[in-house]
């Protein structure tokens, strides 16, 4: 019985570690059925949907190429053509997408983005709230422009530190904790003491060549760099987590601390619980921050990329979804949900004493605060004076915004009404304009003898080395997105060419007596369900064409339940797995799963409430939303047909 038990469990692990295989293998036979008893186009197309779905949610194989698929079962059954397939998988996004790429590449490889950060959180000081605060307003910043996984790593070993400094303070003086003093009669001993702490307490977590040996490492996504944004951040196998990330920049090497430390920090590190409660609030106001930046704009992150080009391909009459109406909507919705993510955060991990840990007076200050401030203005020390390329990049970042507002913004003629033929124009066009003209601008200031830049040897040796290399370009640029979201496209574009949205449209038909807000609170449910489970741009891709049908079958404006579940699709914060930031986050330590689950679960409810109050709301005269629009009229007439 005993061998027979340990045979069948060996079985057992066999066919785990085979997992991945068998369902690449099982799952296309399992529904082969459906085409050949059906030899229909909808059936044809059904297959291979529901084919790529189940690669996606189960990530059996990588995303992009589980998004390959259609490329080559649409040919094979004969809906659609292997040219007209291939078209799909570039779009004017691809192109929006590479230009924003290379001014990411600029900010990082100047790091403009860091001192942006510690400059606001030196603006919000030193108090456990306002710091909270302050990290989450930098975090949102950064992320409506850079990916949210590589605007989290970046912050959180900045926070670490002040977390690190926090700790070893109260180590150090445990018993004068809340000892209050006068800042400047106690700044000299302050010093003194802070010198004899001991140096490894307050290393960052991401370390240089010599430190990375020690330490175990794991990644989200291959990258191709020693370093990257000068934090140290190495480039390790693809072992880790391997989540897609929410924005449309590549995962980085994250270092996680061995279980050794972990248990250590999580027992007995933490001089008090406050401390502990402390820890857990800045990180994980951290990850939502960057999940709340990613929505403001429709380039901050992929599920808004990939719903802006599905809407103008499905409805390319309608010409509502711009960079600027997006920005007008969502920016209320990041505003509301992060006052209310700060004050949830606040009361669960810090209580309702906003008085005492978001006091905004400096005339009495713990030392603990003193020296966590210290450590902030430390670190932006070490930047130096600002350089001519992080100007230059400054000035081409506000430039692109600038243009992408007044393109077409709506109540004013836009700079497009200049140009006699109309519609030519995209916001793609401005950013592949001035990310080409980053290749071409000196790093160096012209008509000066002395370099200008850091941190570069290529500006040394070439004086008229340009801002960005392609090699920097290519660092960066996601081409796994690129094809996830093309792999969307054609699956969009399969639906419509063989009516299998038509018929999913009828299928749905028994929702019609239920109210627009009903159907879309449903969709928003759902889809934020889903997405704790699965990737997000997999989730948006399955879902976008069903609730398209779904809106058109109920004669809804389809942007009012698109927009809202887009946004929800953002929302997998409760789980380390749900998306790459949340990985990040949980591999410092502070916070367990339990942690991670009660607090996401309220800033889950807290994101659909303020989208269903936002799309309910100022969203219906901005989208004209209680009628159904004549793009729509006519490209459901056209599907019936």
């Amino acid at each position: 019985m005993r061998l027979e038990a340990a045979a069948r469990m060996d079985l057992f692990r066999k066919l785990w570690r085979a997992r991945k295989l068998i369902v690449v293998v099982f799952i296309p036979l399992s529904l082969l059925p459906l085409p050949l008893i059906h030899p229909t186009s909808e059936a044809c197309c059904a297959y291979v949907l529901m084919v790529t779905a189940v690669y996606w949610v189960s990530e059996a194989v990588p995303l992009g190429a589980a998004a390959l698929v259609p490329a080559f079962l649409y040919p094979l059954f004969g809906v659609l053509k292997s040219s007209e397939v291939a078209a799909e998988y570039c779009k004017d996004t691809t192109l929006l997408l590479m230009g924003v790429i290379c001014l990411a590449a600029s900010i990082e490889k100047w790091n403009l983005h860091k001192r942006i950060a510690l400059r606001m959180v030196m603006i919000a000081g030193a108090k456990p709230g306002m710091l909270v605060l302050g990290f989450m307003c930098c975090t949102v910043f950064l992320s409506m422009w850079l990916s949210n996984t590589s605007t989290t790593a970046m912050v959180m070993p900045i926070a670490e530190a002040v977390l690190q400094q926090l700790i070893c303070t109260g180590l150090a003086d445990s018993h004068n904790d809340s000892e209050t003093t006068d800042p400047v009669e106690d700044y000299t001993a302050v010093s003194d003491k802070e010198d004899n702490l001991d140096k490894n307490q307050l290393e960052l977590l991401y370390r240089d060549d010599s430190d990375c040996t020690k330490q175990e490492l794991s990644t989200l996504s291959e990258v191709q760099t020693a370093e990257v944004n000068g934090l140290g951040l190495k480039p390790v196998s693809n072992h880790g987590f391997n989540r897609p990330t929410n924005g449309h920049l590549p995962q980085v090497a994250i270092e996680i601390p061995n279980v050794k430390r972990v248990k250590a920090r999580r027992d007995s590190q933490y001089p008090t619980k406050r401390d502990h409660m402390i820890c857990k609030c800045l990180s994980l106001s951290i990850t939502y921050a960057a999940t709340i930046g990613g929505l403001i704009t429709i380039t901050g992150t992929s599920t808004n990329l990939i719903f802006a080009e599905q809407f103008n391909t499905r409805y390319p009459d309608a010409k509502v979804i711009n960079f600027g109406t997006w920005f007008i909507f969502s920016f209320p919705i990041a505003i509301i949900m992060l006052v209310l993510t700060w004050l949830w955060l606040h009361f669960l991990f810090l209580g309702c004493n906003f008085r005492e840990t978001c006091s905004l007076s400096k005339k009495r200050k713990t030392k603990r605060e003193m020296l966590s401030e210290r450590r902030i203005h430390e670190e932006y020390a070490k930047l130096g004076p600002i350089s001519y390329p992080e100007v230059v990049t400054g000035v081409f970042f506000i430039l692109m915004t600038l243009l992408w507002f007044t393109r077409e913004p709506g109540f004013v003629p836009g700079w497009t009404s200049l140009f006699e033929k109309k519609g030519y124009r995209t916001d793609a066009t401005v950013s592949v304009l001035l990310g080409f003209l980053l290749f071409l601008i000196p790093a160096r200031r012209p008509f000066s003898s002395s370099s200008s830049c850091r941190d570069t040897d290529d500006s040394e040796s070439d004086p008229l080395a340009p801002m960005i290399t392609w090699k920097d370009f290519q660092r960066l640029m996601p081409w796994e997105i690129v094809i996830l979201v093309g792999g969307g496209y054609a699956l969009a574009a399969g639906c419509k060419v063989s009516g299998l949205s038509v018929w999913i449209g009828r299928q749905l038909e028994p929702m019609s007596g239920l109210p627009p807000w009903a159907v879309t609170l449903l969709a928003c449910l759902l889809v934020s369900a889903v997405t704790e489970f699965a990737s997000n741009p997999a989730t948006l891709t399955v879902f976008l064409p069903i609730l398209s049908a779904l809106s058109e079958t109920l004669l809804i404006n389809p942007l009012h339940t698109l927009i809202p579940s887009t946004m929800c699709v953002s929302f997998g914060v409760m789980l380390p797995v749900g998306n790459p930031p949340n990985a990040i986050v949980f591999s410092y330590g502070h916070v367990k799963i339990s942690d991670m689950v009660k607090a996401g679960f309220g800033v889950n409810l807290i994101g659909v409430a303020v989208v269903m109050l936002a799309i309910t709301t100022w969203g219906v005269p901005l989208f004209n939303l209680t009628e159904f629009p004549a793009w729509a009229v006519a490209r459901n007439a056209t599907g019936s047909l």
